[in-house]
């Protein structure tokens, strides 16, 4: 059986952990996990303990930007589903970035069950969009998959995540999160093509 990416999904859900972690506690446990991973990997790859944290503490081969799925859903009106993120007051489409072992499709899908407590299937890829870094709210770049998805079940539901959840009109959304504006623009394109 091959370890490696059990260990590196356990890596990515401790070192994301301990960026969330408030509590002592948990901070310990992810750390333990940390500990845990690079005492396997060595074991796995055949390297002493001390070589085989200090490779896991630097990035594994050449760093890439992260990727995330996005998701918009029209309702019967042609109005496009938005949250009002609680972190900044913009709207946005369901999204977030990529689990370990998840393609951005399964992103999509996730993200949106998450945020909205909604079941959909994903019908068609609107783009893929680089998004460049900026001041105010990344520091880094990323790699937006945005596809049109329908619903199929569940019911409509706030998360934590955001202040509010509402089908809108694009044209008259004012306070966009960036770059959401542009994909659900190119999203109604393909819906009204439909």
């Amino acid at each position: 059986m091959d370890l490696l990416p059990l260990l590196d999904e356990l890596r990515i859900h401790a070192k994301n952990g301990l960026k969330y972690a408030d509590d002592p506690y948990d901070e310990h446990r992810y750390g333990r996990t940390l500990d845990l991973v690079s005492e396997y990997y060595g074991e796995a790859v055949d390297l002493p303990p001390e070589e085989a944290k200090d490779r896991l503490r630097r990035d594994l081969g050449y760093v890439t930007p992260n990727v995330g799925g996005e998701a918009a859903i029209f309702d019967g009106e042609g109005r496009i589903l938005l949250m009002k993120r609680d972190d900044d007051g913009t709207w946005c489409l369901p999204c977030g970035f990529v689990d370990p072992g998840e393609s951005p499709e399964e992103t999509a899908v996730r993200e949106v069950r998450e945020e909205t407590g909604l079941d959909v299937r994903v019908i068609d890829l609107i783009g893929v969009y680089p998004c460049s870094p900026n001041a105010t709210t990344s520091p880094h770049g990323h790699v937006a998959v945005c596809y049109l998805c329908e619903r199929e079940g569940g019911d409509l539901e706030l998360s934590h995540e955001g202040d509010a959840l509402d089908y809108r009109e694009i044209d008259e959304v004012q306070n966009w999160h960036r770059y959401h504006e542009e994909f659900a623009t190119d999203a109604w394109e393909i819906w009204v093509e439909r």
